[in-house]
């Protein structure tokens, strides 16, 4: 990897015009950006802010990064070039934090932004019980980080923040999944008087059970009255788990009509790549977030419109093709249902077909298919499976 740094630096300066040390020395942001190429390509997942000023005094490293190690590269090839520099650079998570570093959501679903407001855009959600990095405080607001490494900012009261060793503590509790589409824990087992509602996937402390509800206690200490048959003891769900083509169909089903939301996640509205992510989640595997991360992940199974080849639980990418001026995008993705139908997010869940022939022909998404690859039980590592993978408890 060293030597891969070394090159793209040696590419950058030759285009800047740059052969000697003292005009390197002009040209620190050469540096920078190699290293941010290698260790942080996706600033979605790694953070590394990094820039130089320049003063009579030499450079100043400023900026922030959450990548100790890319931070110790850059430093290095500095060094071995004899730039003179003040390290100015904060590593991250913040001391302000006091060793709270991870925390919960506490919400049924936490709405996580680009930046660190209300009115900001809404980059992904995370449902109750997830925990997260934390790296820093801004006023009422927590930039962190989802198990699938996505970063965002969260409003302080949708969380509960806490220490590692609080957070070991709480995985090592007995807990429940939320297994219906939408509900609510309650205050009594008469279910009058509602402690909040719940989504698919919610992750609850479970303090004991009767004939029809468990007993549940919030990570913020709230508790409360689940309905049995809404809901499945964490290790009984993930160990009975079908983990078949035909259970992801199944699941994916059980969220049509649910609305359109940009950067939703969750079961009260989603996104396209949100639809897909939650569709394998509530079958034991954490997909990445967006399309254009999903498409990364798995084997290729087809790129020419060859849908027989293609099974059940399969994720098409549809997008704008490579030119020799423009890169590929990738902006929408659904899931292969058998039959040359898919099931997606557009409006709302609905299922489209490849077939000409078929009332739900879907030629617009046809004429900008891309391809299809398969995650469904394989090894890689930008999926995490929930039963090889302790994510809510050891």
């Amino acid at each position: 990897m060293q030597y891969f740094t070394k090159i793209l630096i040696l590419l950058f300066l030759l285009v800047l015009g740059c052969n000697t040390k003292e005009v390197v020395n002009e040209n620190l942001d050469a540096y920078i950006e190699a290293i941010k190429k290698e260790h942080a390509p996706d600033k979605r997942v790694a953070l590394f802010n990094i820039e130089g000023k320049h003063s009579a005094n030499g450079w100043t490293l400023l900026g922030e990064s959450t990548l100790p190690d890319a931070v110790l590269a850059l430093k290095k090839i500095l060094n071995e070039a004899d730039v003179v520099y003040t390290d100015s650079i904060k590593i991250l998570p913040d001391p302000s934090l006091e060793g709270k570093h991870v925390a919960l959501v506490t919400n049924s679903v936490a709405n996580l932004r680009s930046e660190p407001k209300h009115s900001a855009e809404l980059a992904t959600q995370a449902t109750l019980g997830t925990p997260l990095k934390v790296w820093k405080k801004e006023g009422g607001w927590y930039y962190i980080q989802t198990p699938d490494k996505y970063l965002s900012w969260v409003n302080a009261g949708e969380i509960t923040v806490m220490t590692d060793t609080e957070l070991a503590s709480w995985m090592n509790l007995k807990k429940i999944i939320y297994t219906n589409t939408y509900g609510h824990a309650f205050s009594g087992i008469d279910a009058q008087t509602r402690v909040s509602d719940l989504v698919a996937g919610s992750i609850l402390e479970t303090t004991g059970e009767g004939v029809d509800f468990y007993t549940v206690r919030f990570p913020d200490g709230r508790e409360g009255f689940v309905k049995k048959e809404e809901a499945s003891l964490y290790d009984t769900w993930l160990e009975g788990l079908d983990r078949s083509q035909e259970s992801l169909l199944a699941t994916s089903k059980t969220l049509m009509g649910v609305p359109y939301l940009w950067g939703g996640t969750s079961t009260k509205g989603m996104d396209c790549s949100g639809f897909t992510k939650t569709i394998y989640f509530l079958n034991g595997v954490i997909i990445p977030r967006d399309a254009s991360q999903q498409v990364d992940a798995g084997i290729p199974v087809d790129s020419t419109k060859s849908f027989d080849k293609l099974q059940k639980g399969d994720l098409l990418f549809f997008g704008r093709k490579a030119t020799d001026s423009t890169a590929e995008k990738v902006v929408h993705v659904g899931m292969w249902i058998g039959n040359n139908e898919f099931i997606h997010a557009s409006d709302r869940i609905r299922i489209s077909s490849m077939d000409r022939d078929a009332e739900n022909y879907d030629e617009y998404n046809l004429n900008r298919y891309l391809r299809t690859k398969r995650v469904f039980k394989e090894q890689d590592a930008l999926l995490i499976d929930l039963a090889q993978t302790p994510v809510f408890k050891d």
